[in-house]
């Protein structure tokens, strides 16, 4: 099959991670059977979905999420946990190109992500264990100086005080791994179980009156008024549609799917290290680096190193995933050859030209949003929360991000894979040969 919704996983089903592990992992709840009415129809029952849904029924909303699968099975739950700062671009970058107060409005924003973030998860899922510390470590001088330049900018410009710039010694006195020639150490951004966080997200959601319905694909959309989202045993009818399926959503819209595409990333979970964890990070912060397939870890509660990389960009996931895993870990981190390796998983996550999240509106009543590129821990709760405010009438911070720049992929749906593996292609070899 190739839709990324069933080529790796069985239906319903969790993958064998980490995470699923060391989470409570609910019933699974009925699907749609039959035809029901609703004011918003969400699909996708991931973090987007989620916030939003629970935004619109603390309003007074009737809300209706779908899910083809299981809430939080997709990216929500598979991911690094890392809860970043910013965008996957510089703000400087973005200033350039939208303006000094469009580009302060969206870094505002995901400030207020971050919040949300804290805020949602001490209320209604605290065992998601938010912890703060993201360090981004460079593998070469120029990076090093690039990074710090970049954090005493936003220092300067937006009065960000919670990012400092580090010497090699100083990062390596934090993250063990000798190829880090410095980086910078950001206490304003963080990590969780994101597991956790979307089963609880969920449960408040259920709590504050949302239907959620799994194993529940939507297939296609007519729109108008009402929009009415199918699947094959039941239909919505509604008011407002919201998409958040992100990597995994088919192709309800052919603009949607013109401009963001999936992408695979895999994570492995190392045996528990014990007192050797020290010997990886010396302290509780999750880590990212300048590789352009980025490699990205923390420990675990339970001092495993949740090691991620290794993006592929077909639909089907390698057959043998962990060995190039393996190889990657153990060449950042040569105390930890032979290390034993509990659990590896893979998830697909949405992309986009300009690794910026696609936010917008593809019919007066119809709202989207994916493409988050590796920052979506955190975006996707405040872009979920404005296109709550959308719907409710209150479209101008939603205006905001729909206006960063998401271009199409060249040639479409059918070419963008081929020529995104060229040049994926081609980064790769840039970060083998330190170019």
């Amino acid at each position: 099959m190739t839709n990324a919704l069933y080529r790796n996983d069985r239906p319903g089903e969790f993958p064998r991670s980490w995470y699923v592990a060391s989470a409570d992992i609910p019933p699974e709840r009925p699907p749609l059977l039959g035809e029901i009415r609703a004011d918003v129809a969400i699909v996708g029952a991931g973090f987007t979905g989620l916030v939003a849904a629970l935004t619109l029924a603390d309003r007074g909303y009737d809300v209706a999420v779908l899910d083809a699968h299981r809430a939080g099975w997709g990216a929500s739950g598979r991911n690094g946990g890392q809860v970043g700062s910013g965008f996957n671009r510089s703000q400087r970058w973005l200033q350039d190109r939208l303006g000094a107060g469009p580009a302060r409005a969206l870094w505002d924003m995901t400030e207020e992500a971050k919040t949300l973030l804290r805020d949602l998860s001490a209320r209604h899922a605290p065992e998601a264990m938010f912890r703060p510390g993201v360090a981004h470590g460079a593998y070469s001088a120029t990076e090093a100086r690039e990074l710090r330049d970049e954090a005493e900018w936003l220092r300067r410009s937006y009065g960000y005080e919670l990012v400092e710039g580090l010497t090699r010694d100083a990062f390596r006195d934090i993250v063990r791994a000798p190829g880090y020639q410095g980086g910078v150490l950001d206490m304003g951004a963080g990590h969780i179980h994101p597991l956790r966080y979307a089963l609880g997200l969920a449960r408040a959601a259920e709590a504050a009156g949302v239907r959620i319905y799994e194993r529940t694909e939507v297939t296609s959309i007519d729109r108008g008024g009402p929009v009415v989202l199918h699947s094959g045993s039941g239909r919505v009818r509604a008011s407002h549609a919201i998409l958040a399926g992100n990597g995994y959503l088919p192709g309800l819209d052919r603009k949607v799917a013109a401009r963001t595409m999936p992408l695979n990333s895999f994570i492995a979970a190392t045996e528990p290290l014990g007192d050797r964890a020290h010997q990886v990070l010396s302290r509780d912060i999750a880590c990212a680096d300048s590789r352009f397939v980025v490699n990205y870890f923390r420990l675990s509660e339970d001092k495993r190193l949740l090691f991620g990389g290794r993006e592929n960009y077909t639909i089907a996931f390698p057959r043998r995933i962990e060995p190039v895993l393996r190889k990657r870990m153990e060449a950042m981190f040569p105390q930890l050859r032979g290390v034993g390796i509990d659990y590896v998983w893979g998830g697909t996550l949405g992309i986009t030209m300009t690794r910026l999240p696609l936010v917008t509106r593809v019919a007066p009543n119809i709202w989207s949003a994916g493409g988050f590129s590796g920052h979506g821990v955190a975006q996707t709760g405040i872009v979920g929360k404005i296109m709550a405010e959308a719907v409710a009438g209150q479209a101008e911070r939603f205006d905001v991000w729909s206006q960063l720049p998401v271009p199409p992929f060249p040639g479409g749906t059918a070419l963008r894979a081929p020529l995104l593996v060229l040049a994926m292609t081609w980064y790769s070899l840039r970060d083998r040969l330190g170019i």
